[in-house]
């Protein structure tokens, strides 16, 4: 059976949403985050246990963001020149390896090494991914479509950290480690039978599909996500830490927490993207994650840890596939990867940049400052987004 879809399978259901493939990219999605999410949380404590800093921890979980960052321009190319199924069979294949790999690390050099090589199996299935959810999904149901599609990865964030952070205190760091190269593989199978949508080729043999590090009709949602994914950095990284510090328990819990006011905000959230615009969802999400920070740069127990957790599933959850939608919405047919790739781009430069500088806050300073910081960044985005609104509006009106 071919592996590529034909241009007339794709046009029969044009307003169909949940196809055989789609249902397959969105179960192979939630395996490898599931694999992703539960090392998410653990890979500070396997770096306390190896005898590393604070500076250590943000060091490595930057440059495992930067490195699939660095890939994600060369991995938009490959989308539209080699194949979707190319792409993301090599990224979740790159995964697997490196994510069991943690298994034998005995050294912070060696982990620091096979976190770049996971990097790159991150920057190509996550590109991949979210082009190949794209091409499955009709173009007037994108936000709602993407808005299911990440429901996905949502479910992985709802289970992956409390039980990444839960098997830990059971288990050792090796079998944890082989447990998540494990959840990869199953992904990889899963992947092995999707039928893809199939490379455009030009007329003209000589041809090649232009390459460059970025689609600029996508840079401006992708700019903002920017400033919204720092304070990504910041909870992934430090917030175990911060509230081990604090003597807070239910860490576990926040991630739940988090988790379930991600997938509700699914729920309504794309729907009103596709119907009234990115206004009515990008300020009352970016309102909630700048709330959610103020919460937890006071962090005075466990009701409001949870509390700023579901304020920050509720907001990101609404603002992150919207920005996508909008990213990809302007893109043309032929550059929908690209689209894709920097707008992860952006994502990854976030995540990367707050997981290193908050390091280096922590180690100055104290884990507070680094959510007033993130709070500081998120109202950032806020300022841009109106800038730019009113930029745009200016422009039709002359």
């Amino acid at each position: 059976m071919s592996t590529e879809l034909t241009a007339t399978k794709t046009t029969k259901l044009p307003d169909k949403i949940w196809t055989r493939d789609f249902v397959l990219i969105c179960v192979a999605n939630f395996f490898i985050f599931l694999g992703f999410q539960m090392t998410l949380p653990t890979i500070p404590l396997f770096v306390k246990e190896l005898g590393g800093s604070d500076q250590l921890i943000g060091l490595i979980t930057g440059i495992f963001t930067f490195s699939a960052l660095l890939l994600r321009p060369y991995a938009g190319h490959a989308l539209e020149s080699k194949g979707r199924r190319f792409v993301y069979m090599i990224g979740l294949a790159i995964f697997v390896l490196s994510v069991g790999s943690y298994a034998f690390v005995a050294s912070i050099f060696f982990l620091f090494i096979m976190r770049m090589v996971q990097g790159i199996g991150w920057g190509f299935s996550t590109t991949a991914t979210g082009t190949i959810a794209t091409d499955l999904i009709p173009s007037k149901r994108r936000g709602e479509g993407m808005g299911y599609f990440g429901l996905s990865g949502n479910l992985a964030l709802a289970f992956g950290p409390t039980l990444g952070l839960t098997l830990v205190g059971v288990i050792s760091f090796k079998s944890l480690f082989m447990i998540c190269a494990a959840l990869g593989l199953v992904a990889f199978l899963l992947s092995s039978t999707i039928r893809y949508k199939k490379v455009e080729q030009s007329p003209n043999k000589t041809t090649t599909v232009k390459f460059d590090i970025f689609e600029k009709t996508a840079i401006q949602p992708s700019l903002l996500l920017f400033f919204i994914t720092v304070t990504f950095g910041g909870i992934a990284s430090f917030l175990p830490l911060y509230a081990t510090e604090k003597g807070i328990p239910g860490i576990e819990s926040y991630f739940l927490v988090f988790a379930i006011f991600l997938m509700i905000s699914r729920i309504f959230a794309g729907k009103i993207y596709d119907a009234k615009g990115h206004i009515y969802v990008f300020i009352p999400g970016t309102l909630l994650i700048f709330g959610s920070m103020l919460l937890l740069s006071w962090l005075p127990s466990t009701l409001v840890m949870l509390i700023a957790g579901g304020m920050y599933g509720l907001g990101f959850g609404s603002v992150q596939p919207a920005l996508q939608a909008w990213a990809v919405d302007k893109a043309a047919d032929n550059r929908k990867g690209m689209a894709n790739a920097t707008f992860f781009s952006f994502f990854d430069l976030g995540v990367g940049l707050g997981a290193i500088c908050f390091g280096q806050l922590a180690f100055m300073y104290d884990y507070s400052v680094i959510y007033t910081t993130s709070a500081g960044s998120v109202l950032l985005s806020i300022c841009l987004y109106i800038y730019l609104l009113i930029k745009s509006k200016n422009k039709v009106a002359h």
